[in-house]
């Protein structure tokens, strides 16, 4: 008899996956993807805008400064063309920075912080003499994006604070101990694993202390300020 050699039959639908699958794995989020870098160009124009705008001037104000057009100086903001060495001289005297400030941008970063269990920054806030401790457990070092994530603690002696009012949007996740928490005009029973994301322009903070002491994680996200 002769053999038959036996065949695999992919499943329907089925691949194998490649390198560049895995490289296409995200996680959850609806983050965009990094970006490619930018252009030397683009990243001396964006730095230019930037500066421009901190000063408060529009573009025909420090055009004129410079002794450029407005036209040409809007091309540089835009990435649209490259800049002769004279011209970024100009415009470093009338924004009255270094020539090295407008290639700020260019000097790509990826900030990271790590903190130690339990060597968290002990920080004072608004509460904190109501027995709330604040450990700040990192913190973003640049960006247009300030986020600060506390472990915050609340002592058998804390008592309720519910004025706490900032920018931005806050996060609680809560930890250990059980607390009614006021947001706004509502508020909500919170206990281990239960979370709570809210406008933080509104009045809120712990409103009854339930079960003490207590842990929760709190971040707090804002733009920065330039």
């Amino acid at each position: 008899m002769k053999s038959r050699s036996k065949q695999t039959k992919a499943c329907p639908g089925s691949k194998r996956r490649t390198e560049s699958d895995d490289a296409d794995l995200r996680t959850g989020s609806l983050a965009p993807h990094v970006l490619t870098p930018p252009t030397l160009e683009a990243s001396i124009g964006a730095e230019v805008r930037r500066l421009r705008k901190s000063l408060d001037l529009t573009v025909a104000e420090l055009g004129l400064a410079a002794g450029i057009s407005a036209g040409m100086l809007s091309k540089i903001e835009n990435g649209a063309i490259s800049p002769s060495l004279s011209t970024l001289e100009a415009l470093s005297r009338a924004l009255n920075v270094p020539i090295s400030r407008l290639f700020a941008e260019t000097e790509e970063r990826r900030d990271c912080s790590f903190v130690k269990a339990g060597s968290g920054v002990r920080i004072d806030r608004r509460g904190t003499k109501a027995g709330h401790l604040y450990d700040l457990l990192g913190h973003s070092l640049a960006g247009e994006i300030a986020v600060e994530p506390y472990l915050i603690t609340l002592s058998k002696n804390a008592v309720p604070y519910t004025n706490f009012r900032h920018g931005g949007v806050e996060f609680i996740y809560m930890l250990s101990g059980k607390v009614r928490y006021l947001h706004s005009d509502r508020s909500y029973l919170m206990e281990p694993g239960d979370a709570l994301f809210f406008d933080a322009a509104a009045r809120h903070g712990p409103e009854e202390l339930i079960d003490t002491p207590m842990q929760y994680l709190s971040i707090i996200i804002y733009p920065r300020r330039d």
